[in-house]
């Protein structure tokens, strides 16, 4: 179980400045490590894991993760008030930074769950589910929501949303800035069809000054996130940009916006995660498991092709260890 004291919240708003976004099968313990060495500042969310799993599965398996990972926030899925009280009771005792509800995903799973971007039609559920979660969570609980779904109108349905779920004692939320469609679009095409709308999450900002409002969405460079900050949001969450480009996104961010010093370059990065990968094999882990998020470490870069194809190829091979790693990495370097 996690135990190490979380950061006071300030600590956590400053670092939600830049954010990397939970996402499905790609933001575990290992790719957030391997995030933490690129930025000592971002804020990192796990995976989402709804209510019952954490009330009635593995726990450990669940929401473990390391002290270097800090701040560090837990993301929840769920609708029914009484079960997320129990998830953020019991999430309490592992230390996390932050709780975040998820009312945004528009999977079909979730809809059949009555949760994720359906919540955006029960505004008023959503206030009880926060109230329920702040009570015993012991960090601030936030939201993650979309601007609308299906025929709402966003200018009219966000403004709504936030405001009944800010009266329960929401301060902070992060903005999806698109519309999700429940019917006829797939998951991924809720990502991409629908129309930003970053005018709309600028003015709810400025609606609503003492919130504390990021933006998610068709963010794909640091200098993206910079010039969105300097027209006056809190902060700005980015998704696949930092998972398939994690050093152009994350590689800078500490010295734009933190003030802190960042790594020399994305070789160091390599050569920082060299003993977590060493200690994950010594236990009986497997290298894919941790390579397969540093793919896109050397994005747009000599080499970096060649670097794809050996952890792709030869990773998850029966055997293959740091030799492998460090053959992938030479060859870069010639490159």
């Amino acid at each position: 179980m996690q135990t190490r004291p979380s950061p006071q919240p300030s600590i956590t708003r400053t670092a939600a400045r830049l954010s990397v976004a939970p996402m499905m099968d790609w933001t575990d313990r290992h790719c957030r490590r391997f995030h933490r060495e690129i930025s000592h500042g971002a804020l990192l969310y796990t995976e989402m894991v709804t209510a019952p799993a954490v009330i009635h599965g593995d726990r450990a398996r669940l929401l473990d993760f390391a002290p270097a990972e800090h701040p560090v926030a837990l993301q929840l899925g769920g609708s029914d008030p009484a079960e997320l009280r129990k998830a953020a009771r019991i999430a309490a005792d592992w230390g996390y930074d932050e709780i975040n509800l998820n009312c945004g995903c528009p999977s079909d799973r979730v809809q059949s769950g009555a949760f994720g971007a359906v919540l955006m039609k029960t505004p008023g559920l959503v206030a009880d589910c926060v109230a329920a979660m702040a009570e015993v969570s012991g960090v601030e609980v936030t939201v993650k929501c979309r601007i609308g779904v299906d025929d709402q109108t966003p200018a009219e349905a966000l403004p709504a949303f936030v405001e009944t779920v800010a009266a329960a004692g929401v301060r902070r939320f992060i903005i999806h800035a698109r519309k999700a469609w429940l019917q006829g679009l797939s998951p991924r095409e809720n990502r991409e069809v629908p129309p930003l709308d970053y005018p709309l999450v600028l003015a709810t900002k400025r609606a609503y000054p003492h919130l504390h409002i990021s933006l998610n969405g068709g963010v794909g460079s640091l200098a993206d996130a910079v010039a969105l900050l300097a027209e006056g949001l809190d902060g700005v969450m980015v998704g696949r940009a930092a998972y398939h480009e994690p050093w152009n996104i994350l590689g800078g961010a500490d010295a734009a916006l933190f003030g802190l010093p960042g790594p020399a370059s994305a070789f160091a990065v390599a050569e920082a995660m060299r003993p977590y990968i060493a200690s994950h094999l010594a236990g009986g882990g497997r290298l894919h498991q941790i390579s397969r998020h540093m793919l896109g470490l050397f994005h747009g870069r000599p080499g970096a092709r060649g670097w794809r194809r050996a952890l792709s190829e030869g990773a998850s091979a029966e055997g293959a260890g740091l030799a492998l790693y460090d053959a992938a990495l030479a060859d870069v370097a010639r490159a």
